[in-house]
């Protein structure tokens, strides 16, 4: 783990366009700013494990996370994926418990971490970024909600488009507009999409036979995006 000793991230998190601080006044803001650390981290290091606890408020400042539970047998069932802009391990903060899952960079990464007693503090004084703050958690449960149902009632089939798709709409395109900006493992995608690694190899193989997709590596193009969408919508 290393500290970001160039750039300062702290200036992303909070004027993001994303941003629940955004429109918060100068003064809670210079707050927030002051009581907030950074870190980089390279890609496949561990940013929290299950089971330690929170210190602060985490938000993603650059690169891409996973946040992911160890099940049965070491096997991860990746949760979510977060991006820049968003937050990482807030509910155990609020609950105030340990974490129940683990996070890590699946590409270099800086996160910011704002003091625990600073946000709660500023929370319980402004309803207004109390508000922004439970909107997202209220977000992440109902795509999570979904999640669990597909996960356990779809197909393999359209668990991995639904995955695919998910990660366009997470991290978009490159400039060709069809090649997702997410460079994830074979593991990764099946660990995302509740399956073996080999049935995921097996389905990306398909896919791309089927013209859906085009594989170079982990770079993944989707080459006929409502084809895509209806294998993941048929399950």
């Amino acid at each position: 783990m290393e500290t970001h000793k160039n750039l300062d991230p702290r200036h992303e998190v909070f004027n993001h366009s994303n941003s629940v601080f955004l429109h918060l006044c100068e003064k809670d803001k210079s707050l927030l700013f002051n009581n907030t650390t950074y870190r980089s981290f390279k890609k496949n290091e561990i940013i929290f494990n299950e089971g330690t606890r929170p210190s602060g408020l985490i938000c993603l400042a650059h690169g891409k996370v996973k946040i992911f539970k160890e099940g049965v047998g070491g096997r991860e069932q990746i949760v979510r994926l977060a991006k820049p802009g968003g937050f990482i391990g807030y509910r155990a903060l609020f609950a105030g418990q340990n974490y129940l899952s683990s996070a890590v960079a699946i590409e270099n990464s800086t996160v910011c971490t704002i003091d625990k007693d600073v946000i709660i503090s500023m929370m319980k004084e402004n309803p207004i970024l109390t508000f922004k703050i439970l909107k997202n958690m209220a977000t992440e449960l109902g795509y999570s909600n979904v999640r669990t149902v597909n996960l356990t009632q779809k197909h393999i089939r359209g668990r991995l488009a639904e995955s695919l798709l998910s990660l366009a709409e997470t991290y978009g395109f490159e400039e060709d507009g069809m090649t997702i900006m997410a460079y994830l493992s074979r593991e990764d995608l099946a660990n995302l999409s509740n399956m073996t690694t080999s049935n995921a190899i097996r389905t990306l193989s398909t896919f791309a036979s089927e013209r859906v997709i085009d594989i170079e590596g982990r770079r993944i193009k989707i080459m006929d995006y409502a084809k895509l969408k209806r294998i993941s919508d048929l399950g």
